[in-house]
């Protein structure tokens, strides 16, 4: 396989781009230094390379399956678990006297990149169980979280989310499980969920399943809906696992891609009572159930791009590797052919892709410092970081899941034949990416909560906040030479969505929800296009700054950057208009459409 991250790029983004070696100045992270990030990052590479990426491919052709009821996976998946386990990545982030490093999020999220891309199907284990235990440190009991947080930061417990049911996928005002009060203040659950990652295997001692349910004689609609910690065997007293709960697996989901992630539907309460326990008050569980959702959000953006990144680097290599064909002013057939990263339009795919997951990664570890900042930068500033994260977090979710698809295909197609066939990575990767636009809500869904309240909750702050922050780096690059063309394209796009949204969001009444939704994919397009172009701003200024006392070895990377964000500004940001315009209009293409003329 070819390599799977580009390890240089992560350091720049985090500690030339981002500067995250300045989070040191912060109590929780007084003890740590750019020494110890790099070193924790180098232990990263090491676990993902040895022990993830060594069964990428077995995952996928051998994805898992229930023999005697239990459900089978390639024994170089327990392995993996066992590695990151021992390399404490379960509770790195969290305090010291949980056994955590205190990392901030940031530099997690670079840890955890590390095993997406290495290995998108056995991260999504450890995926889950950090968010699972994420959730119920700030909404658990203190006993709840001895009984249940505990075992899964030490790794011996895995944990899972699960929320959709086979009639109600994204929609969970419709959910159906139970909740029925016991008289010992538990509750016995009883439903379905479907499309539960993670929700079966024998990985780990124990399964903490984090449920969605409606309290029997609840409210419909949301407002009904509580969360409960749900394990898949009883918790003894003394905290040992006893008998079985009850979650029963009724059968697995064959998927596309991410194989080496057992996808499941799970019935509660089948041959007996499964008992879980309340998380926080009741009707307060989708509430509470958005943290480790958004969390899962940005992961998933991350996901993608890592995705993405493998993607291009195979490719890359292959460009150079590959001979074949001349120069277009050559026109000797006696002369040798020429590797294909030779020829221009060749050289358009690569940049592209650089363009996409490059820019992707950028802003996925600008979202995971907001929420460094969010919980220990100063408190006067919290709650503009607040929505300036809530805003971002659709487009973090979405763009790079559409554009490393559209990295991918290009992946591909530099490889011509061999891009499609399974003896190379790139294939696997398009389809493991394919997932990603559709996991932890669709397109649409994060269209219709930019558009319906992201971008008008508290007055529009939110925007506000992004287009200072963009002006204020415009402003910060303007004594740079090379980058007047991401510059004049960014202040273009900036002019051209805020005259759309001027012309839009005031209309909100008379249009009606139906027809101001309607385009919510446009404001998704329109914004996602021009928030990485501020991101290939960033990363260009960070070169710029650096190249003049560049080692030589390191000034190339430099120029790719530079050369990278002219690509974006001409190739890609001139898109944000079209989709400015159409948002502007209030278009009734879609909603005039029938549903009879199909």
């Amino acid at each position: 396989m070819a390599p799977f991250l580009n390890r240089r790029d992560l350091q720049f983004q985090l500690f030339e781009a981002l500067d995250t070696e300045a989070l040191t100045a912060r109590p929780r992270f007084a003890e740590h230094s750019r020494e110890v990030y790099e070193d924790i990052l180098n232990v990263a590479y090491t676990v993902a390379d040895r022990y993830f990426a060594n069964h990428t491919r077995e995952g996928d052709l051998n994805e898992p399956h229930v023999v005697g009821g239990r459900v089978q996976l390639p024994a170089a998946v327990g392995e993996a678990m066992r590695a990151f386990r021992e390399a404490g990545f379960f509770s790195a982030h969290h305090d010291e006297e949980l056994g955590g490093l205190q990392l901030p999020w940031v530099v997690m999220q670079a840890v955890q990149a590390h095993f997406q891309a290495a290995n998108v199907g056995s991260s999504g284990y450890p995926f889950l169980t950090i968010g699972n235990a994420n959730l119920q440190r700030i909404f658990a009991s203190p006993e709840q979280q001895q009984k249940y947080m505990l075992p899964l930061l030490e790794g011996r417990w895995f944990g899972t989310m699960a929320l959709s049911e086979p009639q109600a996928g994204s929609g969970l005002a419709d959910i159906t499980t139970t909740a029925t009060p016991l008289a010992d203040g538990t509750y016995a659950i009883s439903g379905t969920k479907m499309w539960i990652s993670g929700g079966e295997h024998e990985l780990s001692e124990n399964i903490v399943h984090l449920v969605l349910a409606r309290i029997a004689g609840g409210p419909a609609g949301v407002k009904g809906i509580s969360l409960f910690l749900v394990p898949r065997y009883r918790v003894q007293a003394d905290g040992s696992v006893g008998e079985g709960n009850h979650v029963v697996l009724a059968g697995l989901n064959h998927k596309m891609g991410y194989r080496g992630t057992t996808n499941t539907l799970l019935n509660f309460g089948e041959g007996g009572q499964t008992v879980g326990e309340i998380v926080g008050e009741p009707g307060r569980g989708l509430a509470q159930m958005f943290h480790m959702m958004n969390e899962a959000r940005i992961g998933v953006g991350m996901g993608a791009v890592m995705l993405g990144t493998a993607g291009y680097l195979a490719s890359l290599e292959y460009a150079r590797d590959r001979r074949q064909g001349r120069h277009a002013s050559n026109k000797d057939p006696h002369a040798p052919p020429v590797p294909i990263i030779e020829h221009a339009d060749v050289r358009r795919l690569l940049l592209r892709q650089k363009a996409f997951v490059e820019g992707g990664l950028a802003l996925g570890l600008y979202a995971s410092l907001l929420v460094d900042d969010l919980q220990t930068g100063p408190e006067a500033e919290r709650t503009d970081t607040g929505l300036l994260l809530d805003l971002l977090t659709p487009i973090v979710k979405s763009w790079p899941s559409r554009y490393s698809q559209e990295a991918l295909s290009d992946a591909i197609q530099v490889m011509g034949g061999a891009g499609y066939t399974r003896d190379f990575p790139v294939e696997m990767y398009y389809r493991d990416n394919r997932l990603n636009p559709i996991h932890e809500g669709t397109e649409g869904i994060q269209g219709n909560d930019l558009l319906g309240r992201k971008l008008t909750q508290a007055g529009g702050r939110g925007l506000e906040i992004l287009l200072a922050r963009i002006q204020a780096d415009l402003n910060a690059s303007d004594d740079l030479s090379g980058l007047e063309d991401i510059r004049a394209a960014l202040r273009t796009a900036v002019t051209q969505c805020t005259a759309a949204l001027g012309a839009l969001l005031p209309r909100a009444a008379e249009l009606g929800p139906d027809l101001l939704l309607a385009n919510a994919n446009s404001a998704l397009e329109m914004l996602g296009h021009t928030v990485v172009g501020w991101m290939w701003l960033r990363q260009a200024t960070a070169a710029a700054r650096a190249l003049p006392g560049a080692r030589p070895s390191d000034q190339p990377f430099y120029q790719g950057k530079l050369h990278a964000a002219r690509f974006y500004a001409t190739h890609e940001l001139p898109k944000v208009r079209a989709h400015a315009d159409l948002l502007a209009s209030a278009d009734r293409t879609t909603t005039d459409m029938h549903t009879d003329w199909f």
